[in-house]
């Protein structure tokens, strides 16, 4: 966008939006406190309002946790570093042509509303109560779902994780002799690419602040949502349980040598500098027994093309003619949008976690020969058929799967901060009226 374009918006802007504090007259007379513009994010503007009403909503989720409150100079500046973030990312998905239907939206409000074991009405009501915008929390969501679209799109879809590289992972974990999960917190300070020493000096000094407060006996949650450009900074930097193949090296080379409630120093990588608390450790070596599904199914995906209304009705028909005698591993063959086509649609034995909780659900729910409905997941619609089922030992096998997830998680978690951190260099951001 050119620099006279950038211009103009700004003054268009500034027509309705006066500096903070400066009044208008109403057509009644009385003051009418006006907004004004705190960043431009490409051809979009972020605004003080708009800033002001993601502080109260994250005051509230930090007074919810529990979480003692940072400084509120620090809490605008952070809030305002992600907003600008997410602001580019929607972006990058309305380019690219992500688009989320109020059906899908309603579903992932019921699925909020369930994990908080109420309805939907209560949730909405409950919210309300809280003070909370009902209709900016949809969109909110809405902004949420696409993140992910963009995420599996452009990172998950792409990631790799070979035999050799599960090999490794299990000799390594034989030859320390343990199998230890680490309980963490994180806080992250990300560095631009191709940034400059001052840059880095810079970024590596707030890290550094940050540390010596928490040496100090700061509260980490509360320095993570002061300082932390993670996306989970505000719900205290949260990682959970994780395998150590899970994490990158230089996280396991920290916490292997921490003691419980300890906080590292600060560690560079590439996507910045990073510090870590460990909470808690176990170790995660025991005999797997479970309950395995042979199934198969045929998926419709959606797109700009295919609504949900389109993939529903071609899935109830595909399922009729199964109902009239037709073979569902050629209905696969013929119809599915997935690799496991070519195989008829058979996704082979299938252990409990193997598959996202709306597929396993339906799955569980169907006994051998039958046919689910149509049902959905993120990946699009689904007809799923239960062809067998057994109980078998699975430790060696499982170890290997499980090795397998850990990789591909630690994987998909670096190549999706970076790139988050490709998207927001190459977008043009301009802050106004305020010292960044």
């Amino acid at each position: 966008m050119s620099n006279p374009i950038r211009t103009l918006l700004a003054c268009l802007f500034a027509v309705w939006a006066l500096p903070s504090g400066i009044a208008a007259e109403g057509t009644k007379g009385g003051p009418i406190l006006l907004d004004r513009v705190l960043a431009i994010v490409n051809n979009e503007v972020i605004s003080k309002i708009e800033l002001d009403e993601q502080v109260k909503l994250a005051t509230r989720q930090l007074i919810r946790q529990g979480t003692p409150l940072p400084q509120q100079a620090l809490l605008e500046k952070q809030l305002l570093e992600r907003m600008v973030t997410s602001r580019v990312l929607q972006q990058v998905g309305r380019e690219t042509g992500v688009r989320i239907e109020d059906a899908q939206l309603e579903r992932a409000i019921a699925r909020l509303a369930q994990d908080n074991k109420m309805s939907v009405e209560a949730f909405r009501n409950n919210m309300v109560e809280d003070g909370v915008d009902y209709v900016k929390f949809r969109e909110e969501v809405r902004n949420e779902i696409v993140v992910t679209r963009l995420r599996e799109r452009e990172v998950d879809s792409k990631i790799v994780v070979s035999d050799a590289e599960i090999d490794t992972y299990l000799r390594t974990q034989q030859a320390s002799g343990r199998n230890d999960e680490y309980n963490l917190l994180h806080i992250l300070f990300t560095v631009p690419e191709a940034a400059s020493p001052d840059q880095i000096q810079a970024r590596r000094a707030r890290a550094d602040e940050a540390l010596g407060k928490l040496k100090g006996g700061a509260d980490f949650k509360q320095i993570s949502a002061s300082y932390s450009d993670a996306p989970n900074a505000l719900q205290g930097g949260e990682l959970g349980w994780r395998a150590a193949g899970r994490l990158p090296n230089i996280f396991v080379q920290a916490v292997t040598s921490m003691k419980v409630g300890e906080v590292s120093g600060v560690l560079r990588s590439p996507n910045g500098f990073h510090i870590l608390k460990l909470v808690d450790k176990r170790s995660n070596v025991q005999q797997i027994v479970v309950q395995q599904t042979k199934a198969r199914h045929i998926l419709v995906r959606l797109n700009e093309v295919v609504a949900e209304s389109e993939a529903k009705r071609r899935l109830s028909e595909i399922r009729e003619r199964i109902a009239k005698g037709a073979d569902f591993a050629e209905q696969a063959r013929l119809q599915s949008e997935d690799a496991s086509s070519v195989r008829g649609g058979d996704l082979g034995w299938l252990s409990p976690g193997d598959t996202v909780p709306e597929f396993e659900q339906a799955m569980d729910a169907l006994k051998p020969g039958e046919i689910s409905e149509p049902i959905q997941t993120p990946f699009g619609w689904h007809l799923i058929q239960v062809v067998e089922r057994r109980t078998e030992d699975l430790t060696k096998e499982r170890q290997r799967q499980l090795a397998r997830q850990a990789i591909r998680a630690r994987k998909s978690d670096e190549a999706f901060t970076e790139w988050v951190r490709q998207q927001r260099d190459r977008a043009f951001v301009e802050y106004r009226n305020e010292e960044r």
